[in-house]
């Protein structure tokens, strides 16, 4: 197959190598660059995939412990019809489970050890179907309404160094008016099983006990309100909006999204920032390609004299060096595409090694909420990075290649 000669001269400058020093320095440069771009393409799919998977482990985490939307009462009363609510947002297809629950903190004390928590009064036969945690927490079948058993995380389990079957006590905000003056409200519980989460937050600070021995303990009256599992959680805020039209003012709707809306912003905005940071590595590096172009059109004028007097116009001139340029922006493009996504898929693998070798832990649970790294590569921060990575390698050909263009023959020729 005849290739354009434009075509073949570019393929031939970029991997020549041989006919003196200074060819050789050049074909080194020339593969700096290349190398330059592939590593910084590796590391910025490297790098927004650990923070993709990041974060997909920390939501899922934390939507195994609590429900895509909780409703309740906006004055803070008890919903007496919850079940009605339920039966209100389960004519929505979106929506696969409902269960009530009673909110409230507390403090739990064993001894002198105490811990402030979140206490959640639940229904053991609704729980299943809107947390997945409560599928597989041991003990949960065992709430009983008037048992005064609970649940605990197992941080906080280990933290008090609690067992299934000891007793603690739980201290309701508040207290009791005696002659003697306001006294705590407290009672004895006993450790029915520890669950765990997988979420920090959850598993140090999460106390699991029957609704109705909830509503006694904390004098609610009755639950808070109801939580609302749907089939996808990325539509928790449309099928909220969609409720709160249904339930009218007197309710309160607040989705997973709105839960915790400062900590998803910061992974956000981190991630972008992280972004521009690193695209800026792989600017250096195609920026690398102006003076290995520069450097061979200085040094192949003759040949370019050579190819205007036979004929070839300023406009193939110029397309053979950005050709040139392009190429070496392609395979550097290509080789970090696959370097990322080779050690993105095998982060859980790589990184465990190195912690090994070390005897490090890159990531404490109690600080980053999960302890092992996650990644979770994606076409959508893949595909843009090659495209910004190649247009950038073609935006640095413009010069060099412009510069050869204007080679005049008769002064190139001159002397050789």
């Amino acid at each position: 197959m005849n290739l354009p000669y434009e075509l073949q001269i570019g393929w031939r400058y970029l991997r020549a190598g041989r006919g003196g020093r200074r060819n050789a320095f050049i074909s080194f440069i020339s593969g700096v660059s290349m190398v330059g771009i592939a590593l910084g393409v590796a590391a910025l799919i490297i790098v927004l995939s650990v923070m993709n998977g990041f974060q997909k482990e920390v939501r899922d985490a934390m939507l195994s412990a609590i429900a895509h939307v909780e409703v309740t009462r906006y004055d803070g009363g008890p919903a007496q019809d919850w079940a009605a609510l339920a039966a209100v947002a389960q004519r929505d297809a979106r929506v696969t489970g409902a269960a009530p629950f009673v909110g409230s903190q507390a403090l739990l004390a064993r001894g002198e050890d105490m811990r402030g928590v979140m206490v959640r009064g639940v229904d053991p036969a609704l729980e299943p179907t809107v947390t997945p945690m409560a599928q597989k927490a041991p003990g949960l079948s065992e709430l009983a309404p008037k048992s005064w058993r609970i649940l605990v995380g197992q941080e906080l389990a280990r933290q008090l160094a609690l067992q299934a079957g000891d007793s603690v006590t739980l201290l309701a905000p508040g207290g009791n008016v005696t002659p003697a003056g306001l006294m705590p409200r407290s009672r004895t519980f006993t450790v029915a099983g520890i669950f765990q989460a997988g979420h920090y937050e959850y598993d140090a600070g999460l106390v699991m006990m029957h609704i109705d021995d909830a509503a006694l303990f904390f004098r609610t009256g009755g639950p808070s309100g109801v939580q609302l599992r749907l089939a996808d959680l990325h539509q928790a805020r449309s099928v909220g909006d969609a409720l709160q039209q249904q339930v009218g003012p007197d309710w309160r709707l607040r989705d997973w999204t709105r839960a915790n809306p400062t900590w998803f912003a910061a992974v956000q905005v981190e991630k972008r920032m992280m972004g521009i940071i690193l695209t800026l590595i792989v600017a250096v590096a195609a920026f690398n390609l102006v003076s290995t172009l520069v450097m061979v059109v200085t040094d192949k004028q003759s040949d370019i004299a050579i190819l205007r007097t036979l004929g070839a116009t300023p406009r193939s001139i110029q397309g053979i060096f950005v050709l040139q340029g392009a190429f070496a922006g392609v395979i550097g493009t290509a080789v970090g595409v696959g370097l990322g996504l080779l050690v993105a898929f095998n982060v859980d693998v790589i990184v465990p090694a190195i912690e090994h070798l070390l005897g490090a832990k890159f990531l404490p649970a109690n600080i980053y909420l999960i302890n092992r790294m996650p990644s979770d590569p994606q076409m959508g921060d893949v595909v843009p990075i090659a495209l910004v990575s190649l247009t950038l390698s073609l935006l640095m050909t413009l010069y060099p290649s412009w510069r050869a263009a204007r080679v005049q023959p008769a002064q190139a020729l001159r002397y050789e």
